[in-house]
């Protein structure tokens, strides 16, 4: 009698037997939250490096919890839009966002009704990845110094390109800019594409270009690399040097990405995740898969990322002030 109430049980707990199912405790569905989806609203759109890293998780993340991980890309206004959508989530866990620190600028650019720092709960850094300097062919210029030099004859003439304001490739110029006493032009576009097509097209002269993107223009001699935004040299690509090699001590601006919640998260769920970004992010084929497009794991708890975040926050401040950005 009792072997066959086991088995019944075990059939009902593996079939979920319609309304004679078992209903599991919490922390029972290999560490996850519950039968609900977990809605990972993304600021970005699709293609991107935050939905890269974002999709490259989701079946993981779900396998992990035996809970549905749902990608919902939410573009627009710089990335404000999706996260106003997850600052108004209930702190339940089942709303996070993946998210990249140039959105740190969006007061700037955007208004929006929400802090930067503390309408978020910190889960997990993720990765990062650097920007490359490139120039089009006909700029008389192969390394960096080259570079200063006939950006400081040119003057204003000479322009530069990004996929709009407040972006890594608006934000990364600007500070070497700032560094350098470069006056060049900036053109923003409206997305990468455009401002790619123009860049290979010699309608404007250089650009700060992910290292992916870079590597592949410049494999085919369509643009030409003088160096990568990290302070010491991306493992992925360590034939290129960096700008702070090369007469910028110090220079290092890039990328990274991380995983939050709406603020007031309790503390459970917070570490729930943590360790759950922590076992994903050490998966050689996360690993594998974020390399073959520039990306490289960087994991770090929820105190080291609002500690990251921070900084970066003092950090682009500065840059905004000193370089004196305006918003549209």
């Amino acid at each position: 009698m009792k072997t066959s109430l086991q088995s019944e049980l075990r059939r009902r707990i593996l079939l979920g037997a319609g309304a004679g199912a078992l209903v599991l405790p919490f922390g029972a569905r290999a560490q996850g939250l519950s039968s609900r989806p977990v809605h990972m609203i993304l600021g970005q759109t699709a293609a991107t490096t935050p939905d890269l890293i974002a999709r490259t998780l989701a079946p993981r993340l779900q396998a992990k919890w035996n809970q549905p991980f749902v990608v919902e890309n939410r573009g627009g206004a710089g990335g404000a839009i999706g996260l106003e959508a997850v600052v108004k989530a209930p702190p339940d866990g089942h709303t996070i966002t993946v998210n990249v620190n140039s959105t740190l600028t969006l007061p700037v650019f955007f208004k929006i009704d929400y802090d930067m720092i503390t309408s978020f709960t910190p889960l997990a850094m993720l990765a990062e990845n650097p920007f490359a300097l490139v120039v089009h062919p006909s700029v008389p210029a192969t390394n960096l110094k080259e570079f200063i030099e006939w950006g400081k004859r040119e003057g204003p003439k000479a322009n530069y390109g990004s996929p709009g304001n407040g972006t890594h490739h608006h934000l990364i110029m600007e500070s070497l800019k700032v560094r350098t006493g470069l006056k060049l032009t900036h053109i923003p576009y409206k997305g990468s594409a455009p401002a790619l097509n123009d860049l290979v097209g010699g309608q404007i002269s250089c650009m700060f270009l992910p290292m992916v993107t870079a590597t592949s223009f410049g494999r085919s001699g369509k643009v030409r690399i003088l160096g990568s935004s990290m302070k010491d040299r991306f493992p992925l690509t360590p034939d290129i040097p960096s700008i702070s090699e090369q007469g910028v001590p110090g220079f290092n601006f890039y990328g990274w990405f991380y995983a939050e919640g709406p603020a007031g998260m309790p503390a459970d769920i917070v570490n729930k995740y943590a360790g759950l970004f922590r076992e994903v992010m050490s998966d050689p084929e996360v690993k594998d898969t974020l390399a073959k497009n520039g990306v490289a794991v960087r994991y770090g708890t929820p105190d080291e990322l609002d500690k990251a975040k921070r900084e970066d926050y003092v950090m682009l401040a500065k840059l905004v002030k000193d370089a004196n950005i305006k918003g549209d």
